[in-house]
C-alpha cells in the first residue's frame, strides 16, 4: 500500500496542486500518443511541463498524455485497468502496491530493461525489492521517501547536546537529558508501527515471512520483540500517547508548541510545523534515525513510487521509453530537486545537497526497507492488528503474549481469512 504519509509531504512541496483525474495534455502534433497515469501532487506541473517539452522535442513523433489521479480508490481503478483493453501506457503506483497487480497478471516483464538500461543493482532497496515479484521487476523505481528525526535546535542546545547522535545508545542517552525542564525529550505516539518497523528490522527480524509461498506473521520472534523493546524505551522518553497513532493528535502540532525536542517524521513536516509556530522558523533540524551502530543509520519504511507498464497498453513500447526516461539520471536529478525527494540510486543523493532535511532523508533511505511483499498486505495495513499490540505493550501486557496474537491474526489476513 502507498505509503500515507507521503501525500502531505508531497503537498507541502508541490507549486500547484494538480486537480484530480485531471488531464495535462502534451503540445502535440505526435503521430502516436503514450498515455501515463500520475497520481495527484507527485511531481508539480512545472516538471511535467519541462519533461514533456523536452521528451516530445526528441521524440516528434510521440505525444505525452498525463492524467493525474486520486489516492482513494486507486487500487480497484488500476486492477480495472490492467484488465481492459483501454489501459493506460505507464502508471505510477505506491512501491508496496506492486505485489497486488503483479498478482493480477496484467504487467510487464521489465526485468531486462532494469538490468540492461536502468542500473537496477544499484537501486535503493526500499523501491526496487517491492517492485520485483518472485524475481521477476515489474515495478521501476520512481522516488522515494522516508522518516528522519526532526529536533528543535535550541532545546538541544540547552541541553548541551552540539551532534546529532550517531548510534541508538547515544540517542537514548541524549534524549534522556533532553527530557527535562518541562521539556519533552521525543514525542513518538504509542501506535506509529511504521517507526516501530525500523527498529524490528533493525534487530533482524520481519513484520512477517514468506515460508514457501505461506506467508506467517513474526511479530513474535525474539528479534521483533527486541525492537519492540526498544520503541517501548524510547517512547517513555516523552508524553505520546499509548493507544493512539502520530495523527491523535497531530505530533506536528505538538511539535509545534516548542517544548518537545524530537519527533520522528517526514521533513515536509517541518514546513507545517513553521505554520503552526512561526517562531520556530531556523530552530529546527534533522539526522537520520540512528542505527545500532555507527557504521550506518538505522532501518526505516521506504515509501514512494513505482512505474509500471500494462500488458495491454497500446503503446507498450513507447510506454517503457518513457518510464527508462523519468528513472534515468537526467530527469531523477530534475525530479529530486524541484519536489525535495529521494533518488532512485543513493550514487544520486549528491544532487540534493544542501537540502538539509531532503539530505537526512537521502542517507536513511539507505537502509529503507519495504513492507512485506504479499499481495494481501494491504488488508493488514486496513485492519491493523500490529497498533493494538503495540498499545498492549506499552500499557503493560506480556510481549510475548500480545505479539503472538497480533501474529497469528497476520497470518490469517495474509491466507485470505
Amino acid at each position: 500500500m502507498k505509503n500515507r504519509i507521503l501525500a502531505g509531504a508531497v503537498a507541502l512541496v508541490s507549486s500547484v496542486a494538480l486537480g484530480g483525474c485531471g488531464y495535462l495534455p502534451g503540445s502535440g502534433g505526435g503521430d502516436r500518443t503514450v498515455t501515463i497515469w500520475l497520481m495527484k501532487n507527485s511531481a508539480s506541473p512545472g516538471f511535467l511541463d519541462k519533461f514533456t517539452r523536452s521528451y516530445e522535442e526528441e521524440n516528434p513523433s510521440i505525444e505525452l498524455e498525463f492524467k493525474i489521479q486520486e489516492w482513494g480508490g486507486i487500487g480497484p481503478k488500476v486492477l480495472a485497468a490492467l484488465e481492459s483493453d483501454d489501459a493506460p501506457d505507464v502508471i505510477e503506483v505506491g512501491n508496496t502496491q506492486v505485489a497486488q497487480y503483479a498478482e493480477s497478471g496484467g504487467l510487464r516483464d521489465l526485468t531486462l530493461e532494469s538490468m540492461r538500461d536502468l542500473g537496477s543493482e544499484d537501486w535503493l532497496p526500499g523501491l526496487a525489492q517491492p517492485g520485483s515479484i518472485n524475481g521477476v521487476q515489474y515495478g521501476i523505481p520512481w522516488y522515494a521517501a522516508n522518516r528522519v528525526v526532526i529536533y528543535n535546535k535550541e532545546i538541544f542546545k540547552e541541553a548541551g547536546i552540539d551532534s546529532a547522535p550517531k548510534t541508538r545508545a547515544q540517542w537514548i542517552a541524549d534524549t534522556e537529558k533532553l527530557n527535562t525542564q518541562g521539556n519533552q525529550g521525543m514525542y513518538l505516539a504509542g501506535q506509529n508501527w511504521y517507526v516501530l518497523a525500523g527498529f524490528v528490522w533493525d534487530e533482524g527480524g520481519e513484520l512477517a515471512a514468506d515460508d514457501g509461498g505461506d506467508w506467517q506473521g513474526t511479530l513474535d520472534s525474539e528479534e521483533a520483540l527486541a525492537g519492540m523493546e526498544f520503541y517501548k524505551e524510547l517512547q517513555a522518553l516523552g508524553d505520546g500517547p499509548t493507544d493512539a497513532d502520530e495523527e491523535k493528535p497531530p505530533q506536528n502540532d505538538v511539535f509545534a508548541k516548542g517544548d518537545v525536542a524530537q519527533i520522528i517524521s517526514m521533513p515536509g513536516s517541518a514546513a507545517l510545523i513553521e505554520q503552526k509556530n512561526p517562531e520556530l522558523k531556523g530552530k529546527i533540524g534533522y539526522f537520520p534515525i540512528p542505527g545500532k551502530t555507527a557504521k550506518a543509520p538505522g532501518s526505516v519504511f521506504t515509501g514512494g513510487s513505482d512505474l509500471i507498464v500494462p500488458k495491454k497498453a497500446d503503446e507498450r513500447a513507447a510506454g517503457i521509453a518513457v518510464v527508462k526516461a523519468l528513472a534515468g539520471e537526467k530527469w531523477q536529478t530534475e525530479l529530486a530537486r524541484s519536489m525535495s525527494y529521494v533518488p532512485n540510486k543513493p550514487s544520486l543523493a549528491h544532487v540534493i545537497e544542501g537540502d538539509e532535511g531532503t539530505a537526512a532523508m537521502a542517507q536513511g533511505a539507505t537502509e529503507g526497507r519495504a513492507t512485506p511483499n504479499s499481495p494481501q498486505w494491504a488488508r493488514v495495513e486496513a485492519e491493523n492488528p500490529i497498533k493494538p499490540y503495540m498499545t498492549a505493550v506499552l500499557q503493560g501486557g506480556d510481549p510475548k503474549r500480545e505479539a503472538r496474537i497480533a501474529s497469528e491474526r497476520i497470518t490469517a489476513m495474509l491466507a485470505g481469512s
